[in-house]
Formats: C-alpha cells, structure tokens, sequence
C-alpha cells in the first residue's frame, strides 16, 4: 500500500480513498475549540506570539447546517445504538457548540470503525473538555464491551486557578479494539528499570552486585511440586526437588548463576535486574512529559505531541509492516512514530499548512522516505488549477497562499483575516530578529509597481529582505527593479539580494532554498531530527 499523506476533510478522504478494514491501528486528536492551543498560534523572533494566527478548524465546530447534516448521516447510518445516543445528546446539550462537535464526530467514528480491521484497535487523544460525550459516542460505535482503557497522560504541571478549582494537567487516551482478535503486544508494555531509582521494594530485592556491578537478587531453586523423583538429587550437600535436571543445574552452577552463599545452605540463583522485563505499564502515564521549549523534537507546533507516547501506542497495538492512520495528523507526530517502527502510514489534515509542516518534517527525519501526498498541487499545473479555483472562491486563494507560503517554510500572516494584510502574506525569521516579508501574487497581472510596493513595506515595518512569490514568471523591468533595492547585509555573513522574486516553479523544484538568506533561523517550524535508530525508544530533553 506504501504511504500517504492527504490533504482535505478527512470524512471525505475516508469515504473516497480507504477501503473497508484496511487499517490496522487509528490514533486521532481531534481538536475542540474550547482552548486556544487548539488554532496554530506562531511564534514571534522573540518568542512571543505573533499577530499571525491561522485558525485550522475555523468555524467547524458550530451548529450549522453541516453540523445538521452530520446528525442526519448518523440517524440514517444503520448503527442504531450511535443514531439513538447521539439522539439523546442532543435532547440535553441543545444545538450548540458541543453538540456540533459530537455530531461531526460521530459521522467520522463511524467511517473509522469502518476502515478498521478486525484485529484493529483505536486510540482517540482529548481532554476532559469532552471526554465524557466521546467514550459514550465510542461505546455506541464500537460496542461497551470493546472498551480497554480510559488513559491518563499528565501532559504538564498544573499550577494556575488554585483559587477557584484543581488545576488540570493531563489528556484522557480512550482505547478500544474493533474485536476481540485484536493485536496486543504485552512485551512492548514495560518500563526499564533505572539501577539508579529503583522502587524501594524492588531495590530491596536487588541489593546485590557482581564484579561487573550487576545487580541481582537471589532466587528459589526448589520446586513447588514435591512428587517429582527424577529431580530429586543431592547438590552442593543439599537434597531437595529441584527446579532444573542435575545437567542444568550443574552448567548454572558453573556459570556462576548458582551459588551458595555458605557450606549447607540451599543453593540459590542469581537473577539479574537487566535481564528483567521492567515496570508494567498502567493506564496513567507520567513517565513521558510533553514537549517544553528546549525539547530537540520541539518544531514549533503547539499541539505537538510528543514522538515517545505515539511510539508507545504504535508497538503496543500494532507489528511492522501494518497501516497506522491519523485522520487529524496536525504536524504528524503519529506518521513520524509510525515511520520510525516500520508501519506503514496515512495522514490526513485540512490545512496545507500541516501538509507542508509533514513533508518538511518527514524529509528532515528520514532522508530516504518514500510517501505520496494526494490533494496538493505537485507541479506548475496543479498550482496554477488551484489558483484558478481561488479566483472563483476566496478560501481557495487564502488555500493558494498558505499552500505557497508552505514551500518556503514561510510563517503566514493575517491570511482570511477581516481588515487589510497590510501588503504582508507571510514572514521568514532569520539571524535571531531579521525578517523576511513575503508578497504571494496568484495573478497574471503582475509588473513593477509591486515589487516597488513591496520595498515600501520592508522600509516601512523594518524588514531586512523582501520576497515576491508569484505564480507568473517575472517580467524584465520587475527584474530590474528588484536589483535596483540593492543588497541586504548581516555581519559575517555573505550579503543577499535585499528583494527577491521566487517564482512557484522555483519554490516547489528548490522548496526553502529558493529563499537566499544570510542565516535561516527555523521559527517557522524546526527541521525535525533525523532519526539515525529505528529501534531507540523516542526521547525527550526535559
């Protein structure tokens, strides 16, 4: 099946390109507009938050008449137990924002039990804004009796509105498989022990060293069945049933795995620390923190997850070479992990924005990656179609410029936004405080009055560079004009042209590089590390 990233809604991507129980394991984090986090909020060069503000999923989550369609298609969808749960929500909550948001998922729940093989679980990520709504909506789609576990991620440390109630710090991981033959990896599912902070029963046990400073722990060798003559024998002056034959126990011995601690005590056996499964995981993880500001894998998203939980929930519930699907991939945290164990993968997402974050990201990480991405113009054509469906509907231009903006790992700015942008459709930040403004044109109308417009705005808001990012290729005197703005300098670095034309050819032939900057610091979003282990447990710098 090879892998595949798709740009658009993912009910539709569900319906129109997954075949029925082709996948063998779905997380999803679905946004709810009840927190800000939940929009993508930019950073400034300073690291506060910028006026640019893309809000992924505007307008979704409202009682609208998508939202009375998705109710519909659940009624009429042959899942009694869903179309009559989701009835009686309504009656309670009323049509209001959180009755949309049930409605549109309840619609998608359907189609990804659908998609799921019968020895396919899911993982829904939320919080306890709606965690409650979604298990009930779970346990009508998938069956009460599927229901595995309700997860407790601590996500932070909570500190603020002591005054009034608890402080929340943890997401809620609801687990379900779609049968009973579900795959289920227990091996996967401990901790190592740490020697050096050992619970304090365990290191009681495991209060011994060997020369080679193992810990061990002494371990019975008598056998609990008494009636067993042919492992009756005298050993080390001892009679006794034992556990193993004398040819076993005598190798053992000789290994240096029996001992016996004094003449006619019973001998024992040295069970090692290191050779030990480690600590069972349970339902509340505490053991892998989010992703802080200094975090190596941190790419500036800020609903990121971190690598480590997706990978825990991959090997747990999933074996290599199976399809692992993401419908809300965000900045494909989940394809990342699924990459990295050898899974097969399909992301979904509604925003070029994300599209763009995921291919830079997976190319950083994995050099040698192979995946299709469906939905985005991949050439000239496709961009220029694209553009031509933004002259007809304005999202598709605000689409065009984000998609274009995303070549170039450039920061949008105020794009859809009510009120003028200012002359300003995107930013680069580089060398700490430098900035680049960048100008999208989708027309074929262009010339030199806009490129004399753009040095206007860098001259106006301070910048150092000026980019013009244009679908049509430039004409002479544009050319000309731009040179005349002479050269952007940055002390030890080599100057740059201080306006730039980038034609969208350029940009999806050389991506950032079609950008010259003297020094590119990634605010935008961060290279990703590449990953060099694909069998290294995800880690984070804390």
């Amino acid at each position: 099946m090879g892998n595949h990233l798709y740009y658009g809604d993912n009910l539709n991507v569900l319906r129109d390109s997954i075949k029925d129980e082709s996948v063998d394991l779905i997380y999803l984090d679905p946004p709810f507009n009840s927190n800000a986090s939940y929009n993508v909020l930019f950073k400034g060069p300073k690291g506060n938050e910028s006026a640019a503000q893309i809000e992924a999923f505007d307008d979704t989550w409202h009682w609208t008449d998508a939202a009375e369609e998705a109710f519909g298609e659940v009624l009429r969808s042959g899942n009694g137990a869903a179309a009559e749960m989701l009835r009686a929500m309504r009656s309670f909550l009323g049509e209001n924002d959180m009755m949309a948001y049930l409605s549109m998922m309840a619609v998608r729940l359907l189609e990804l039990h659908r998609v799921l093989k019968p020895t396919g679980s899911l993982y829904l990520h939320c919080d306890p804004t709606a965690s409650h709504y979604l298990k009930i909506l779970l346990d009508a789609v998938f069956g009460a009796r599927n229901f595995r576990n309700e997860i407790v991620w601590q996500r932070s440390t909570g500190k603020s509105l002591m005054s009034v109630r608890l402080p929340t710090n943890h997401d809620v991981i609801l687990s379900y498989p779609k049968s009973d033959e579900y795959v289920w990896n227990q091996e996967k599912l401990y901790i190592p022990y740490n020697a050096s902070d050992l619970p304090a029963k365990t290191a009681n046990k495991y209060r011994y060293k060997d020369k080679g400073g193992r810990l061990f722990r002494l371990d019975s060798l008598i056998n609990p069945n008494s009636n067993r003559p042919n492992l009756t024998y005298e050993f080390l002056g001892v009679t006794r049933v034992w556990r193993w034959t004398r040819e076993r126990m005598q190798k053992a011995y000789e290994d240096g795995i029996v001992v016996q601690t004094s003449p006619g005590r019973v001998p024992q056996m040295k069970r090692y620390l290191d050779e030990q499964e480690g600590i069972p995981i349970s339902d509340v993880w505490t053991d892998i923190p989010p992703i802080n500001s200094r975090a190596q894998e941190r790419l500036g998203y800020p609903t990121q997850k971190p690598v480590a939980l997706l990978e825990r929930i991959v090997n747990a519930s999933s074996n290599e070479g199976d399809i692992v699907l993401d419908p809300f991939c965000g900045c494909g945290t989940t394809v990342h992990a699924a990459e990295k164990l050898n899974r097969q993968w399909i992301g979904i997402d509604v925003t070029h924005l994300a599209i763009g974050l995921i291919e830079k990201r997976l190319r950083d990480a994995f050099p040698k990656v192979a995946f299709t991405t469906h939905g985005v113009p991949q050439d000239i054509s496709g961009a220029r179609d694209l553009a031509n469906r933004g002259r007809a509907d304005k999202n598709y231009y605000f689409e065009f410029e984000k998609w274009a903006l995303s070549l170039i790992n450039a920061q949008p700015g105020n794009l859809g936004k009510k009120g003028a942008d200012r002359g300003i459709d995107g930013n680069i930040y580089f060398a700490k405080t430098a900035r680049a403004i960048v100008s999208v044109k989708a027309g074929e109308n262009i010339g030199v009055a806009m490129i004399r417009d753009l040095r206007g705005v860098i001259e106006r808001e301070d910048a150092e560079i000026g980019v013009f990012l244009t679908l049509t290729p430039p004409k002479k005197t544009m050319v000309a004009e731009a040179a005349a703005a002479g050269q952007c300098e940055v002390d030890g670095f080599d100057p740059v042209p201080r306006i730039q034309i980038v034609t969208i050819e350029d940009a999806l032939e050389l991506r950032d590089r079609a950008v010259r900057l003297p020094l590119r610091r990634a605010d935008t979003f961060k290279a990703a590390a590449r990953e060099e282990d694909s069998t290294a447990q995800g880690k984070l710098d804390i």
